[in-house]
C-alpha cells in the first residue's frame, strides 16, 4: 500500500504577519504549509525559514518557467531554506527540468513539475495552444516530467489515476482542487472532493480557501483530514 496522503494547506495571505498566524493556529492540524507566489512575493524567504524553524514542512509554489540556469539557481536557494517541495513548469522544457534537478543535490527539494493549471477549462487549454485537450496534456507533460528527474507532478484529481496507472506509486501526485461537497469552486475549474482524490491514489492535497476563510481554520483541517483517513483506509 503507499504512503497515507497528507495535506497540504496554502496559505494564500498577502503578509508575513497573517501567515505567521495562520502557520500557528494551523499547526498540528496540516502536514505542509504551502507558500504562493503572492506570500513569497510579499514576505520572502526569511517566512520560509521561519516556517521551517518552527516545524513545517514547506512546500514552495512559485511554478518556476524560465531558462535552465535561473531555475537552478533558484532551486539551489530554495534547497539553503530548507524546503522540501517545489513546483516547476514542465513546459519549460526537458533542459530546464534537467538542469533543476541537478541542482538538488541530496534529493531536496523534491521537485514538482505543474501540468495544466487547475483553473483552466477546456476552452482556455484550446486558446493557448495547448495541443490535445486536458487528459493528452496532462499524460504528455507527466511523462516528461518523470523522464526528466521529477520526483512528481501537480494535476487536478481528474488525472491522477491515469498517471499513477502510468508511472507507478512512488511518483508523487499533487493535487489542488479541494473542494468540499457542495462548495464554492471558486477559480477552479477541475475540482474533486478530498475522499475522491485520495480514492483516486493522489499523494498529497493542496486546500486553501475551504481552510483559509472557514469560521475555525482548525476545525475545517482537521474535518478534511478525517475525510482522507476514512478515503484512504477505504482503497486499502
Amino acid at each position: 500500500m503507499s504512503q497515507a496522503p497528507r495535506l497540504a494547506v496554502a496559505l494564500d495571505v498577502d503578509s508575513h504577519a497573517a501567515a505567521v498566524r495562520a502557520a500557528a493556529a494551523l499547526r498540528g492540524h496540516a502536514d505542509i504549509a504551502k507558500v504562493g507566489l503572492e506570500l513569497f512575493v510579499s514576505a520572502g524567504p526569511m517566512l520560509v525559514e521561519e516556517l521551517v524553524g518552527t516545524g513545517w514542512t514547506v512546500f514552495l509554489d512559485l511554478k518556476l518557467h524560465d531558462i535552465p540556469a535561473t531555475v537552478a539557481g533558484a532551486v539551489r536557494s530554495a534547497k539553503n531554506l530548507g524546503v522540501e517541495l517545489m513546483t516547476l513548469h514542465t513546459s519549460g522544457g526537458r533542459r530546464m527540468i534537467e538542469a533543476a534537478v541537478a541542482a538538488c543535490e541530496g534529493g531536496m527539494p523534491r521537485l514538482l513539475g505543474v501540468t495544466v493549471l487547475t483553473s483552466l477549462d477546456s476552452a482556455e487549454i484550446d486558446e493557448v495552444g495547448v495541443r490535445g485537450g486536458t487528459d493528452k496534456s496532462v499524460a504528455r507533460l507527466a511523462k516528461l516530467a518523470h523522464e526528466a528527474g521529477c520526483d512528481g507532478v501537480v494535476s487536478s484529481p481528474h488525472e491522477v489515476a491515469t498517471i499513477k496507472a502510468a508511472h507507478g506509486d512512488g511518483f508523487l501526485v499533487v493535487t489542488p482542487g479541494i473542494r468540499p461537497a457542495g462548495a464554492s469552486v471558486d477559480d477552479q475549474a477541475r475540482v474533486a472532493t478530498a475522499a475522491d482524490a485520495v480514492g483516486v491514489g493522489a499523494d498529497i492535497l493542496v486546500v486553501g480557501r475551504p481552510i483559509m476563510k472557514a469560521p475555525d481554520p482548525a476545525a475545517a483541517a482537521d474535518a478534511i483530514r478525517a475525510e482522507m483517513e476514512q478515503a484512504y483506509d477505504r482503497r486499502g
